[in-house]
């Protein structure tokens, strides 16, 4: 009975609703939860720690595109915001815990306004020109950050430390656990681990409230919505405002465990096209395929380049396949990839499993 109280509570009574999906959840967060138990190693720390960002972040931006229909290209904006708020907090007033809180807030009240300005003054306008307004402030934001050195550091971004607790070099305990040392490295894991969870449970519960209900019927039919007696535009920018608070919340923890930010890493109009990619291939319209999308891209995007290799090296004696499965073109790979997917899987890969167990809304 706790369990179906806790689930009520947090999912709104929508779980996947398919055997496979759930044990492919299930799979994704026992491993992010013990990822520095379970893969040791500092490269397998760092796609673990992305990936639980851009979790959050993909899931922020699909309640735009995939429940509210809105095509946005100023999603990095907002987590460039974030990451920039703390590492200027942190690199101009010093190291602490309260700069850091300063950081996070000063970023999501930043977040917040545009937000806010985009969605009153951009929504009323027809989804390409939208979309087009969104490119333009986004490109503009990302020349800001690269122009203004004195501040953002320009194209070399900021570097900034953490407290001594969360400093790689801090050991929190003597003895090891499981053969892995306890310190401040992993300390930062799980507080990025933690915020990520925390940010996507409360989109889940967002999309299935009455209020994302009004989304997607918005999404499906906005002058019926309308009809109906919905202010759509007040909707769709409470939507807008939601999303740009969770992206820069991503961005937050993502500068916190790079220690680091910069236009290149959060400003990047690739991670715009990254962002979507992970929606697609996950499934438009469910944050479950947020994690789903998220965390297969990244893994492509980390190892692709490495079984190509071992591959191509495996097939030597091979006339032409060596040269076709080259490391140099895993990005061809990944691409034609996206590509299948897209055609064999149009509703995703969360969509798709749904389907097979007759369970796709």
């Amino acid at each position: 009975m706790i369990a179906r109280a806790l689930r009520a509570t947090l999912l709104s009574d929508d779980g996947p609703r398919s055997r496979l999906l759930a044990l492919l959840l299930f799979a994704i967060l026992i491993g992010l939860a013990f990822a520095p138990f379970l893969f040791p190693g500092t490269r397998s720390l760092n796609v673990a720690a992305k990936i639980c960002v851009f979790i959050l972040l993909v899931a922020s931006y699909d309640l735009l595109l995939g429940y509210t229909g809105i095509v946005s290209f100023a999603h990095t904006m907002f987590f460039g915001i974030g990451g920039y708020g703390v590492a200027l907090a942190m690199s101009r007033f010093g190291v602490g815990w309260g700069n850091i809180a300063a950081g996070t807030v000063g970023a999501l009240l930043l977040s917040l306004v545009l937000s806010l300005a985009v969605g009153l003054f951009s929504l009323r306008v027809k989804t390409i020109f939208f979309a087009m307004i969104t490119l333009a402030i986004a490109s503009f934001f990302a020349i800001l950050a690269s122009q203004l050195s004195d501040i953002t550091g320009g194209e070399d971004g900021i570097t900034f430390k953490l407290p001594e607790v969360l400093s790689p070099g801090a050991k929190l305990m003597e003895a090891p656990i499981f053969g892995v040392d306890i310190t401040g490295r992993l300390l930062t894991y799980y507080l990025v681990f933690a915020g990520s969870l925390a940010g996507f449970l409360v989109l889940l519960r967002i999309v299935n409230s009455p209020f994302g209900r009004v989304l997607q019927a918005i999404r499906e039919n906005e002058f019926r919505a309308e009809a109906v007696g919905y202010r759509t535009v007040n909707f769709r920018t409470a939507a807008s405002v939601i999303s740009a608070l969770a992206a820069t919340l991503a961005g937050v923890l993502y500068a916190l465990w790079l220690r680091y930010t910069g236009p290149e890493v959060t400003l990047s109009f690739t991670i715009m096209v990254d962002i979507l990619l992970m929606v697609v291939i996950g499934g438009m319209g469910t944050v479950y395929g947020a994690a789903i999308g998220a965390t297969l891209f990244v893994l492509a995007q980390t190892y692709l380049q490495d079984l190509m290799r071992a591959a191509s090296e495996a097939t030597a004696s091979i006339p032409l396949l060596p040269v076709l499965i080259h490391p140099d073109r895993w990005l061809l790979w990944l691409g034609v990839l996206f590509v299948l997917s897209v055609y064999f899987l149009p509703a995703g890969l969360v969509g798709k499993l749904r389907a097979v167990s007759g369970t796709q809304r």
